[in-house]
């Protein structure tokens, strides 16, 4: 493929570039000592069109490929990857399975407004025994007249404190499969838990959520049928893994850069640090990391992009990006030394965000094991 950018993508990446230069970046620390959602700079990212990019034009997006996206995502965690998995989550999981199977109430009432970031989607997937075993799930949806009572508990609810309608996965009637429910915020039953302390991505609250006899009308089983719920789950999954490793691009790019400022300002034995060969090597090694990861997330996104197979070659960007950026994140703060653990630089913030994206869109063993079964089959 031709990683040249088109002109499109190109006006795309100036577009977020200045945005996280000039508005992310100098917020990303008072962002995160805030641990609070950054409403403001997620409304303003939707205004430049973020969340309604990978929507169709005629539903108020602008229909770019995945290539462009995650120019832009990639962009926008470079200044905060916090904020890059707000605007992420609402322009992905947060609204595409109302814009999927929704009706046109839905649409009208939470879709449409979803993409100004003027409504607030969540997705309830992860269970206190169920993360990567989806088919352990416990949650459980009993057919009443009307519509369903909804039982059970989610944990991991990215965006819950501040959600104004979750989808919801559980298993319906004496369905062992998944279906998919949407639920408001104002539903009776409806239950937000305990706020998640994290050791990084402090603006992405993440919390407990429990569904106590929670009425759900019918119109708002986002299923077709009961039991669909994992056939699409996984029309998402590929994209869902490559733009995470998108974000991955980001965190190393800003940490990549964090580590050549500061090796070229710090002087030790009467020269910068970056003339002695133990930094040169580990600058050498986090430039390649990326440059490799770049084009591994770039082939996965262009296959998507081209209708062509990308199920591994997804997992495979996933994999290898976010560790990659973990890397890179690690050799960072080893170039600053002590500084490197000091909260007065942000090579500390990045060193504790980057695990978040080693859990997201699948674990790296997990991966590895999709992997090794796509060589099989």
């Amino acid at each position: 493929m031709d990683f040249t950018l088109s002109e499109e993508q190109q006006a795309v990446c100036d577009t977020f570039t200045r945005f996280a230069d000039e508005r992310i970046a100098p917020a990303a620390e008072a962002i995160d000592e805030a641990h609070a959602y950054p409403l403001e700079l997620v409304r303003e990212l939707a205004g430049l069109g973020f969340i309604a990019m990978r929507y169709p034009e005629e539903d108020g997006g602008s229909g770019v490929d995945l290539q462009t996206f995650c120019i832009a995502l990639r962009e926008v965690a470079r200044g905060s990857l916090s904020l890059a998995g707000c605007v992420a989550m609402q322009s992905l999981m947060g609204t595409k399975f109302l814009h999927m199977l929704g009706n046109d109430d839905i649409r009208a009432r939470l879709f449409a407004p979803a993409l100004d970031a003027k409504k607030i989607g969540a997705i309830c997937m992860t269970e206190p025994n169920s993360g990567s075993d989806l088919g352990g799930m416990t949650t459980n949806a009993v057919k009443v007249e009307g519509g369903y009572k909804l039982n059970g508990q989610k944990m991991w609810v990215t965006a819950a404190p501040v959600a104004d309608f979750f989808t919801v996965f559980a298993k319906a009637g004496n369905e062992e499969k998944i279906t998919i429910f949407l639920v408001e915020k104002d539903f009776d039953g409806l239950e937000i838990g305990k706020t998640i302390e994290k050791m990084g991505v402090w603006a992405l609250p993440t919390s407990e959520v429990a569904f106590n006899d929670c009425f759900v009308p019918d119109t708002h089983r986002l299923s077709r049928e009961e039991g669909d719920g994992e056939r699409h789950l996984r029309k998402l999954l590929a994209e869902i893994r490559i733009i995470t490793a998108a974000m991955g691009l980001g965190i190393g790019q800003a940490a990549l850069d964090a580590a050549v400022q500061y090796s070229s300002e710090r002087v030790q034995f009467g020269k910068p640090i970056n003339r002695f060969q133990a930094i040169q090597l580990k600058l050498a090694d986090m430039a390649t990391d990326l440059e490799a990861a770049t084009h591994i997330v770039s082939n996965a996104a262009w296959l998507k992009d081209s209708g062509l197979p990308h199920h591994k070659e997804s997992s495979m960007a996933k994999l290898f990006a976010t560790e990659a950026a973990a890397r890179i994140c690690d050799n960072s703060a080893r170039v600053f030394a002590s500084y490197g653990y000091a909260m007065e630089y942000p090579v500390q913030r990045y060193l504790r965000d980057v695990r978040f994206l080693l859990i997201g869109g699948g674990t790296s063993e997990i991966l590895k094991l999709i992997i090794a079964k796509e060589l099989s089959a």
